[in-house]
């Protein structure tokens, strides 16, 4: 593909934006319908803002999701404590959610603006960032060239591209090099994806590790798991996380074929989309399962069977509440979920092979003897048996998941460093402002 079709087809893109324009405001209704926006916000999705710009300079940071919120906050809170401005984007209602209960009132929360150029643009005409961080894989091409045209330095952290993303790049290497060339610096997750956006041109980039093993475990109520660690006892735990459409029948069947060999067994279902959950409730329970919600409050009884986490933010209650995590969307999806969640919580991790998204993890998690993979459900069943009747192995695992994540630690430095040029004179402005109030 020539460099001139390149440049057509982001007009085209351009000019697509702009047909579609109009009619965007469907689509957005019918997202907040199904619960996926903020209906009182969607206003935001256009670019117009709820909040006014405050003095001094600003860094936009957007994640897409929870993950890659979880992610960047401690990025953010280091940008905070400069006394730097931040606004964060997101673009669902859980991460948004999650954003106000870590951050508070540090930072300013707005939904993203969709990539169409009247929401950029009047998203940029308002808070008129002095840099803009992006975080994982978020490629939107009018939002990547408008901050170009209004020469704002764009860094990409935690830097990704999966196996996918990365072949259909290579297919449009002229477009990729158009985009990436706006982009100051990457700084990727591993050297396989250093190598990844070299190869589309991006210049100059820094293999930092991933910036999730830098975060905290996931929090927890501690009158909330002392309440369900009473009500569970003594009885046998396992727990299949983050999983995918097909992966909650997985689970189930292999409690069915474990609850015969370890009495009063209890299985954790944690759906990576809550609202499936009304749906494989009742789907579990036509299979003759005891099934308690977390999210309806009733007491893990001693006939329960499943307890099924359709709650939001309380990850580090399930993960808690076992020692061995099946994590999902690795048998019947592809790509995988963050693994690294489990492993700093001492658990032993399991987890099908479909995990290119997170395979450098996988991979360090894997030589360590942190973590198993699995091919089927069978193989499923027999490495969870194992492990709940195999106490020093199942320690093992657990203690080496912990050592590794670790060992993975100081990708915050690594990305710090390298936004350093950036921040620097934003730091030296902040402190002139606050000298001069």
């Amino acid at each position: 593909m020539s460099e001139r079709r390149a440049r057509r087809i982001l007009g085209l893109y351009r000019f697509a934006g702009w047909a579609i324009y109009p009619f965007v405001g469907a689509y957005v209704a019918w997202r907040a319908s199904k619960g996926k926006e903020d209906p009182k916000r969607r206003a935001e999705r256009y670019g117009r803002p709820s909040r006014a710009r405050p003095p001094g300079p600003l860094v936009w940071f957007h994640a897409a999701s929870v993950g890659e919120t979880l992610a960047v906050i401690p990025l953010v809170e280091s940008i905070c404590d400069y006394g730097v401005n931040v606004v964060l984007t997101t673009g669902t209602v859980t991460s948004a959610n999650l954003a106000t209960r870590r951050l508070g009132e540090r930072v300013i929360h707005q939904y993203v603006p969709l990539d169409l150029r009247p929401a950029i643009r009047r998203f940029l005409d308002h808070w008129d960032p002095d840099l803009a961080i992006i975080a994982e894989s978020e490629i939107w091409p009018m939002t990547i060239l408008e901050l170009g045209a209004r020469r704002v330095p764009q860094v990409l952290v935690n830097g990704r591209l999966s196996d996918r993303s990365f072949a259909a790049w290579q297919k449009r290497r002229h477009v990729a090099e158009a985009l990436f060339e706006n982009l100051a610096h990457v700084v990727a997750q591993s050297e396989v994806d250093g190598e990844r956006f070299r190869a589309l041109g991006a210049r100059p980039v820094t293999v930092s590790g991933n910036l999730k093993v830098d975060t905290p475990p996931p929090p927890v109520d501690e009158k909330s798991l002392a309440l369900l660690s009473r009500q569970i006892g003594h009885r046998k735990t396992w727990a299949a996380i983050s999983t995918h459409d097909g992966e909650e029948a997985v689970a189930a069947e292999v409690h069915a074929m474990l609850r015969g060999r370890h009495s009063g067994l209890l299985t954790i279902i944690v759906p990576r989309h809550p609202e499936r959950v009304d749906a494989l409730a009742a789907e579990l329970a036509a299979q003759g399962l005891n099934v308690v919600r977390r999210s309806e409050g009733k007491r893990i009884a001693p006939e329960t069977d499943i307890l099924l986490g359709d709650t939001v933010g309380e990850m580090g209650l399930y993960l808690r509440l076992t020692e061995i995590a099946f994590v999902g969307r690795s048998l019947t999806s592809q790509g995988g979920q963050n693994p690294l969640e489990p492993a700093m919580l001492d658990t032993a991790v399991l987890a099908g092979r479909n995990v290119q998204n997170f395979r450098d993890a996988y991979q360090r998690l894997i030589e360590n003897g942190g973590a198993r993979f699995v091919r089927d459900r069978d193989m499923l069943a027999g490495a969870v048996n194992f492990l709940l009747n195999n106490e020093d192995a199942r320690h093992e695992m657990m203690a080496a998941g912990a050592q590794t994540v670790e060992d993975m630690r100081g990708a915050l430095q690594t990305t710090l460093k390298a936004l350093d040029p950036f921040i620097q004179p934003l730091k030296v402005e902040a402190r002139l402002r606050e000298g001069g109030s």
